[in-house]
């Protein structure tokens, strides 16, 4: 008998606001190119191949996928591919943006938005979708300055109705202060991940302390970043993948979601198989001598 395929379910669930969503979603980023995603070596993904990805992370129970309209290759839309794959959407899927940052039609970024220009970048992400209203805008900054003005425009589009809930990405902590002052906050995606940022170990517990999701990206790729995966992992990690009969990428899943039940993954990948394996993470669990191995390693990389 063929055994059944893992659920994200397995992962346990976690509200981004009103909307319940599986821990283990799907990160939309690589879905238009293999590849150094977001740069120029990008290659235009397989479209066939995308929208089975994206059908297949459904039908195994994935009900919360990340991406942004400024996820493209010169001939592929992530937005475009999720809404050609996927709608009608289903009542429970939930669909994550950022807004922000922009790219030319080349590809080449852009400044960060002004305020005045996030209503033009939600509508994009609302057009390329097909939605009337986006369930969760995380507002993507890039350095340490202010941004009350920017987030407060996107309260105003949430007040007009295009948007449901807000999010953050990016961030240092006084951002998170700045713009609960201004209206709530469901979320908040940084780069973190095994031996990934430890400073911010106290910001992840802080955000489950105030009830807010934490939501890593680069939790497999870590330093690789776009590039992905660099070669080889850490003996730590692999020694702990051994002994559980995993992969380094499942052990580095499954630490990030041990890290609280606030805390979300977003893995993306535009393989089948590569999806059905970051889905099976949710399953695995590390015990406490296996996590402390592995916290020891995240702290100082020993």
């Amino acid at each position: 008998m063929t055994p059944q395929p893992i659920s994200a379910a397995a992962a346990g669930t976690w509200q981004l606001g009103d909307l319940p969503v599986n821990r283990i979603g799907f990160g939309a980023m690589r879905l238009p190119q293999s590849g150094e995603a977001l740069t120029e070596a990008a290659v235009p993904r397989n479209r066939d191949q995308a929208i089975t990805v994206l059908r297949r992370a459904l039908e195994l129970g994935v009900n919360h996928i990340d991406t942004a309209a400024f996820y493209f290759s010169p001939l592929r839309s992530a937005n475009e591919l999720i809404n050609r794959a996927l709608a009608p959407y289903p009542d429970d899927l939930v669909l994550t943006t950022k807004v922000g940052p922009g790219r030319d039609p080349s590809g080449a970024w852009l400044p960060h938005a002004r305020p005045e220009q996030l209503r033009g970048q939600v509508e994009e992400n609302l057009r390329q979708l097909g939605r009337d209203h986006l369930d969760v805008v995380n507002l993507r900054i890039v350095g340490s300055d202010p941004i009350a003005d920017r987030f407060g425009a996107l309260a105003e589009l949430r007040q007009a109705g295009l948007i449901r809930h807000l999010g953050l990405s990016n961030i240092e902590p006084h951002h998170l202060a700045e713009a609960q002052a201004i209206a709530p906050v469901v979320c908040v995606q940084n780069m973190y991940g095994i031996g990934v940022r430890p400073d911010d170990d106290p910001f992840v517990r802080s955000c489950g302390e105030q009830g807010i999701a934490f939501v890593p990206f680069y939790s497999i790729a870590g330093t690789g970043r776009q590039a992905g995966a660099l070669g080889g992992d850490s003996p730590v990690v692999l020694s702990v993948a051994r002994a559980h009969g995993a992969s380094a990428a499942q052990v580095r899943l499954a630490w990030t979601l041990q890290r609280g039940p606030h805390v979300l993954a977003i893995p993306g990948t535009g393989d089948p198989d590569h999806l059905t394996a970051n889905v099976a993470a949710g399953t695995l669990r590390l015990s406490a001598d296996e996590l402390a191995l592995l916290d020891t390693f995240h702290q100082d990389g020993t």
